[in-house]
């Protein structure tokens, strides 16, 4: 009931009802504080966001916008992955000219995943994942739904509309070539 509830809300908010968008925001925000969750993951310590904070950001951003389109629940989470992923690698690169700018050569903020016990950073991490999305456009939205957004397979086969064994073929075509391309950029 609630996903055609949220369905009905966002078809209000497109037709531009205030109360239906502050409706969407009580019902989905353990999910989008979820998805925050899931995208600070792995920040470097010191990393100035939080969960909330993410959230309201991407409320700022979402209300700054002409239109506001969305088909059902799963296209709004997968907007919303999308709008975070964005604001966290736009977070770090920012912090990244600051810290250039106070010390020349300063390091980039990393995103904790051991590869071979390198770190890697969020910025080859985002580069990467840009290259994969010129190759395999899908299996860039997969990662970016899995990884950034930390939804489920159930939850990105609805938001992509494929089959859960097509997001699990993508889910591990994808990490297989992301680890070989960020292995190869730490050496």
């Amino acid at each position: 009931m609630e996903a055609f509830q949220i369905t009905l809300l966002l078809d209000r908010t497109e037709r531009g009802d205030p109360e239906a968008l502050s409706e969407v925001a009580r019902l989905l925000y353990a999910e989008l504080r979820r998805i925050a969750v899931a995208s600070l993951y792995g920040q470097a310590p010191g990393h100035t966001w939080q969960p909330t904070d993410l959230v309201n950001e991407l409320w700022v951003r979402l209300l700054g916008r002409d239109v506001l389109r969305f088909e059902n629940r799963a296209h709004f989470l997968g907007v919303a992955a999308h709008l975070m992923r964005s604001m966290v690698v736009d977070h770090a690169r920012a912090r990244s000219a600051q810290k250039r700018s106070a010390s020349a050569g300063g390091e980039f903020e990393v995103l904790l995943r051991p590869c071979d016990g390198q770190l890697i950073e969020l910025l080859a991490l985002d580069s990467a994942l840009d290259r994969l999305a010129r190759m395999s456009p899908r299996q860039a939205r997969v990662v970016e739904l899995r990884y950034f957004g930390g939804l489920t397979v159930e939850e990105t086969t609805e938001v992509m509309c494929l089959s859960a064994k097509t997001v699990k073929r993508e889910w591990a075509a994808a990490r297989a070539w992301l680890h070989g391309e960020l292995c190869r950029s730490v050496n």
